[in-house]
């Protein structure tokens, strides 16, 4: 389990595909400190097992259902990933539970500051927008982050400078692919109370 709160920044010094998986070997300092061989890494918000190490990378095998459900299987070598290693029993838990299981991805459309913030708005599908509530949680690119706004198409997150520059988040583009994780809880809920709610009553309320 993850909290979202990004421990530093990566860079991918190789990726190896296979026919329907990949190793991926990716550069880091910090969180190499105490790292052994099985660890769980979130990786741009994907659980990866550490296969091994020396002091200045790590390597990880990413599985076909990973490829497809993610961004991983676009990153080239040289793109910078976010890193959190997995939550210590006696760790602060300062974002939100994230459990490094990526539901889908997402695009950004458009970043707007507002003062010393920046407004991404990504676009997704309703089957993601389904569990996205107004000033609930998400999980992007493994980052904990608060929705400020939601409609029928997409949604926005507000980041202040200190998140922007200790994550990916600082080089990101209009047009870019973001790892996206809804709130476990919402989809827990769901489940227990039984049969899922048609797609199109999610939006029964105006649109501005």
């Amino acid at each position: 389990m993850f909290t979202g709160i990004i421990e530093e920044t990566g860079i991918v010094r190789s990726v190896k595909k296979g026919a329907r998986s990949a190793v991926l070997t990716i550069g880091a300092s910090g969180i190499l400190k105490d790292i052994k061989t099985g660890d769980s890494i979130s990786v741009n918000g994907i659980c990866l097992t550490v296969t091994s190490f020396t002091p200045t990378e790590f390597t990880a095998d990413v599985m076909h259902e990973t490829m497809i459900r993610s961004s991983l299987s676009r990153l080239p070598s040289g793109s910078m990933v976010n890193l959190e290693r997995a939550m210590p029993a006696n760790g602060r838990f300062g974002g939100h539970i994230i459990t490094g299981h990526i539901d889908g991805t997402g695009i950004i459309r458009s970043m707007e500051r507002d003062g010393n913030a920046i407004w991404y708005t990504i676009r997704t599908t309703k089957e993601i927008l389904r569990y996205i509530v107004e000033k609930g949680s998400i999980g992007i690119d493994g980052i904990s982050l608060t929705v400020a706004r939601l409609s029928e198409n997409d949604f926005s997150v507000s980041v202040i400078p200190h998140t922007a520059r200790q994550t990916t988040l600082s080089v990101k583009r209009v047009g870019d692919t973001v790892n996206l994780e809804n709130d476990c809880v919402g989809k827990y809920v769901e489940k227990f109370l039984g049969a899922a709610a048609p797609l199109n009553n999610i939006f029964s309320y105006s649109q501005n």
